[in-house]
């Protein structure tokens, strides 16, 4: 994300919730890009915009203690109020725990305990060990993982994960509506060109504030009106099943919920060029 767009989003959100706005500087892995952070917390500094909530890491990089220090008080002298490490299952299998500990024992020790977050705290006493399982065992932990804390089925979880734990019929979906999932959500992502998804409904664009401020979107934001999200809605993602068939979507037996089928029927549209811009970036549906 660049520099302008990260800080147009802020600005955006700090007209719309004023001292409310609640900053979450996250990725992917924003330490991949560690120097366009520190451009984007120096910039926010200059503007005066106030503090960032959090920024969240897998701790991939934590591998110098040093560093680790240098890189902690520049976020402390950037108004961050916390740091949050994501760690579980899912992550343990590509980033070794060794790092994580190191950077979760000297956050607590630079900012204090109470601005690190850890994700999931019970994986640093019960250290996940996937090295040399099969694929069947890693994904009995996987499973495991989610039945303590459970995750949504969109991206990459809608994958191996939701067909595993599938079991919904259409007919036990269909009467679940996304009304409540679009007036009731916290929060708004953007993405690194400027696209803006409602909630954690990545893959679904209703603006991009490269071409209007973010806080002229939500305003204009109806999603009773607007031809895509009417369906979602209305009547969820059942609403599209009828057209997805059409085309020659071939349904799942079983689903584990309706994101699942949600993002298992954008995918078929986005690889079949159906409402475009809407559905949309690539990025999303690889």
């Amino acid at each position: 994300m660049s520099v302008e767009t990260a800080i147009a989003g802020w600005q955006g959100l700090i007209n719309i919730a004023g001292e409310n706005a609640k900053i979450h500087l996250t990725g992917g892995e924003p330490f991949l890009f560690y120097d366009r952070l520190c451009e984007i917390l120096q910039k926010a500094v200059e503007l005066r915009l106030g503090s960032v909530d959090m920024v969240e890491t897998n701790g991939y990089w934590a591998t110098d203690q040093n560093q680790i220090i240098q890189r902690l008080k520049f976020l402390d002298s950037h108004n961050v109020r916390r740091v949050k490490i994501s760690y579980d299952p899912f992550h343990a299998e590509f980033v070794d725990f060794d790092r994580v500990k190191l950077l979760y024992e000297t956050a607590c020790r630079i900012l204090g305990s109470d601005r690190v977050l850890l994700r999931w705290q019970k994986y640093i006493e019960d250290v996940p060990k996937l090295t040399g399982l099969s694929e069947e065992q890693k994904m009995n932990i996987f499973v495991e993982s989610h039945e303590q804390y459970r995750c949504r089925f969109t991206g990459r979880a809608a994958g191996k994960l939701a067909q595993v734990l599938a079991d919904k019929e259409i007919e036990q979906i269909s009467a679940n509506n996304c009304r409540r999932t679009f007036l009731d959500s916290k929060s708004i992502h953007i993405d690194p060109y400027g696209n803006v998804f409602n909630g954690v409904c990545s893959g679904i664009i209703i603006g991009n504030i490269n071409q209007k401020s973010l806080d002229k979107i939500w305003q204009d934001f109806n999603p009773a009106k607007q031809e895509f999200l009417s369906v979602l809605f209305n009547s969820g993602p059942v609403g599209f099943l009828q057209k997805a068939t059409e085309l020659g979507y071939e349904k799942c037996r079983l689903y584990s919920g309706k994101c699942h089928l949600c993002t298992d029927l954008r995918r078929f549209f986005f690889d079949n060029n159906q409402y475009r811009p809407i559905i949309n970036p690539k990025d999303c549906y690889f």
